[in-house]
């Protein structure tokens, strides 16, 4: 599937370091699906276990809303490279001010900093969208996330040996999280 050439207004655009990011839009649904499905055979990444369609993300796409848990895609040279996603954390009031961030790249995009660059943003707005606490679930064996995330300051929370299973290897989840703002 060739990549979506999008131009947002100018408003929702934040450019450093050639990569940009904006909100998405259900237009963009298709390629956010595509980069989530290239990183399932790695079995590094995500538990599923087969790739998912544009239509069972639907509810998902839905319930990222625009200044409480938005999801951006990022752009490099207007070619959607990557996104972020803000996702409530256990949906109970008490946690609303704790989301989980995902972040997601282009295969050939990795390795140029913009995971670092999304994450850096993340943590910039996490206080206008109310949060003062973010989450990475991360598998214990995906060490470029795990390293991401501690490059940006998350420290290890939670360590749940075992709990899934891919491709019959047990494999350890690690809960990082890190405080923002003034909290």
């Amino acid at each position: 599937m060739p990549r979506q050439r999008l131009r947002p207004p100018a408003p929702l655009r934040l450019a450093v370091s050639g990569f940009t990011w904006r909100l998405a839009t259900r237009a963009d649904l298709p390629r956010v699906v595509e980069i989530y499905n290239q990183t399932i055979p790695s079995r590094r990444v995500t538990a599923d276990l087969e790739p998912v369609s544009v239509d069972s993300r639907e509810t998902w796409f839905a319930m990222h809303r625009p200044g409480v848990r938005p999801l951006w895609v990022a752009e490099c040279d207007g070619c959607i490279a990557g996104w972020l996603s803000f996702s409530s954390f256990y949906g109970r009031p008490a946690y609303d001010g704790t989301a989980e961030l995902s972040v997601y790249v282009d295969l050939p995009c990795r390795r140029a900093g913009l995971g670092h660059f999304l994450l850096n943003e993340a943590l910039r707005e996490a206080p206008s969208l109310g949060l003062h606490t973010l989450l990475g679930f991360i598998f214990g064996h995906n060490e470029p996330s795990l390293a991401l995330f501690r490059a940006h300051g998350f420290e290890t929370w939670g360590h749940l040996p075992r709990v899934a299973v891919l491709d019959g290897v047990e494999r350890d989840l690690m809960i990082l999280g890190r405080r923002v703002g003034k909290g």
